[in-house]
């Protein structure tokens, strides 16, 4: 797949590029955040920055206090605005594109593995690396204008691979898809599907931003998790089996406390076990 940064209004320059940039991680009780720290650039991917953002995945998925996790870039001009293109400089060969692609493919794997509820925050622009990383997330909520796509066709003039084109593909549509890399269109997040953005003021975007945050971390942490397990696997094989998460699901304490609150006419509360 191609992250790679589009020709913006003020293109970076390689000799005043900023450093390799970083991906904080803080807890805000049951909420991870997760920051992609490098505003000069439009928070563009490094390596170190992708290897952070794996990291910060691996530590939400061994934590099961948290609940959800939220996705950001620094400077609220920019979600990511793709990977660094000097990156790119050191590529002497197809091989190398293979490789990259590869590499790609696995960091996105691993933000679709989280298993609690994403959330990406799309202020600016979300693009190539940054739609991908987006379009990986459970939800997405962004300001007006916010802009998604990957124009390759009229910058590096590389593609994307069967995967990560699928990813678009079965998240957007192939119309849009079409549109995003023929034409390398940059669509606003009120030309967007309805259901894949939803957009919010910048001035009231925190509050809904929390809102959802509450509404996700309120739900029973087993059935989240085993949902998205299960559309994953029905993404690639729609006779997936399921046995072992219903299993999973109907065989825990949570089910039971589902159904004794339930019939209790009280909150459930939920431990994820």
């Amino acid at each position: 797949m191609n992250l790679a940064t589009p020709n913006l209004a003020t293109p970076m320059d390689s000799s005043t590029a900023p450093g390799e940039g970083r991906v904080h991680l803080t807890r805000e009780g049951a909420v991870a955040r997760l920051v992609f720290d490098r505003p000069t650039a439009r928070n563009a991917m490094t390596w170190r920055m992708y290897d952070e953002m794996a990291q910060a995945c691996a530590t939400i998925a061994a934590d099961p206090s948290i609940r959800v996790a939220v996705l950001r870039g620094a400077g609220g001009k920019a979600f990511v605005a793709g990977t660094d293109i000097e990156q790119f400089r050191a590529f002497a060969c197809g091989a190398d594109g293979i490789a990259y692609e590869e590499k790609v493919d696995h960091y996105i794997s691993l933000l679709e593995q989280v298993p609690v509820p994403t959330i990406a925050v799309v202020e600016g622009w979300a693009a190539g690396g940054g739609m991908a990383i987006a379009n990986a997330c459970d939800f997405r909520v962004a300001t007006p204008g916010a802009r998604f796509g990957v124009p390759i066709a009229r910058t590096l003039g590389n593609c994307l691979s069967a995967s990560n084109l699928q990813r678009l593909v079965t998240t957007l549509g192939v119309s849009l898809v079409r549109r995003m890399l023929l034409a390398a269109e940059m669509p606003t997040a009120e030309e967007m599907p309805g259901d894949y953005v939803a957009i919010h003021a910048p001035g009231e975007i925190d509050a809904a931003l929390d809102a959802l945050c509450a509404r996700l971390a309120a739900n029973a942490p087993l059935t989240l998790r085993v949902t998205k397990q299960m559309l994953a696997r029905l993404a690639n094989d729609p006779h997936a089996p399921d046995a072992d998460l219903v299993r999973e699901i109907y065989g825990s304490a949570d089910f039971r406390e589902g159904v004794e609150s339930f019939l209790a006419k009280r909150p459930a509360q939920w431990r994820g076990e």
